[in-house]
């Protein structure tokens, strides 16, 4: 039987549904109205390069085995769904029509899969030795996290870089590197199986004949979606800087030792927590994809275009890296380049 699975944000959330509906699970997607419309008079398009082959293939919504539709946030009942997906970006969560199906959501009870870069408050709390209390100046509003159980909560380390390409339509995106979401599972077990079905059920999706690369990978491990903390702090917020921004290239390359420097104590720091070392990406291998990330981040980009809020998973590691007593000079750096932009950007918009 196909799962039905909410998914909130019709950008990065479209990877995931497409993904899922290739695998014959149907996928709500909850958007403004006009981005609605358009889903579900034209559907979406995700545009991913399997491997060994030099062009993008456009895979559209329109006769994949499962269904993708489109809801505005008023529209939703998230009751109705086995599973729902957090993919917008975390200041989005304090819009009023956001935060009210927030609420809908947690009152529910039905379990929440992160692949937000910015871990959701309920998740850290499943966390050995962090309290999560001096984490919430990191938050747009911490509160919107209050109604949610933990047990409830998992995060998926969003590896795959997409973005939706300028000028072209919203329900169209462009996978620019086509790795892996890599969930940890929930407390409840029979909720994980159920990541674990989707697991499978997308493994075995060919496109003539051919593997169809971004996959779900379900860990045993809590602590599998921290690997990508070192990523963030060490590519894509060390994109901005107070001249603008540059590259995740550029940010990673340019002075290779503080960037292993940074990545290996952010590693650290999930360490400390209890993630396993085996369960962290080598910074060698991390750098070399970053050869490929030509645009500055999605935090940059923001940044650049003014906005006032960006997600802060910066913030969290420096603040979780405080409470452990294990601060690193880069970081800080990296936290204050970030604050002082925003902070312009707020005087801007005053």
């Amino acid at each position: 039987m196909p799962h039905k699975i909410l998914i909130l944000g019709a950008s990065y959330g479209s990877l995931l549904g497409t993904k899922l509906a290739m695998a014959g699970h149907d996928v709500t997607l909850v958007c403004r109205a006009a981005t609605a419309k358009l889903i579900n008079s034209e559907g979406t398009e995700v545009r991913i390069k399997l491997k060994d082959e030099d062009e993008h293939r456009s895979i559209r919504s329109a006769g994949l085995p499962g269904r993708i539709d489109a809801v505005t946030p008023e529209q939703a009942n998230p009751a109705a769904y086995d599973l729902v997906a957090l993919a917008m970006q975390e200041p989005q969560y304090c819009a009023h029509a956001i935060r009210t199906l927030m609420m809908r959501v947690a009152d529910a009870r039905v379990p929440c899969l992160s692949i937000m870069n910015m871990p959701p408050l309920p998740f850290l709390k499943r966390l050995p030795g962090i309290d999560t209390r001096l984490l919430e100046p990191a938050y747009t509003d911490a509160r919107v996290w209050d109604r949610f159980e933990p047990g409830l909560v998992t995060l998926c380390s969003p590896d795959p870089q997409a973005f939706r390409p300028e000028g072209e339509a919203p329900n169209v995106l462009h996978v620019g590197l086509p790795t892996n979401f890599k969930a940890a599972g929930f407390e409840d077990e029979a909720h994980t199986e159920m990541l674990r079905t989707l697991e499978a059920d997308i493994d075995a999706v060919t496109i003539d004949g051919k593997d169809v690369p971004v996959k779900l990978r379900v860990s045993d491990s809590l602590f599998t979606p921290l690997a990508k903390w070192s990523m963030l702090l060490t590519g894509n917020y060390r994109c901005i800087l107070p001249s603008g921004a540059r590259s995740i290239r550029d940010a990673v390359h340019e002075d290779l030792e503080l960037s292993r420097s940074i990545y290996e104590h952010v590693d650290a720091i999930a360490r400390r927590l209890g993630a396993e070392p085996e369960a962290q990406v080598p910074f060698e291998k991390y750098a070399r994809a970053a050869e490929s990330l030509l645009k500055p981040s999605s935090a940059a980009r923001a940044v650049v275009a003014g906005s006032p809020m960006i997600e802060r998973v910066d913030r969290v590691v420096q603040c979780i890296g405080r409470q452990l007593r294990l601060n690193h000079a880069g970081i800080e750096e990296v936290v204050a380049n970030v604050d002082a932009a925003l902070e312009a950007n707020r005087v801007k918009v005053a």
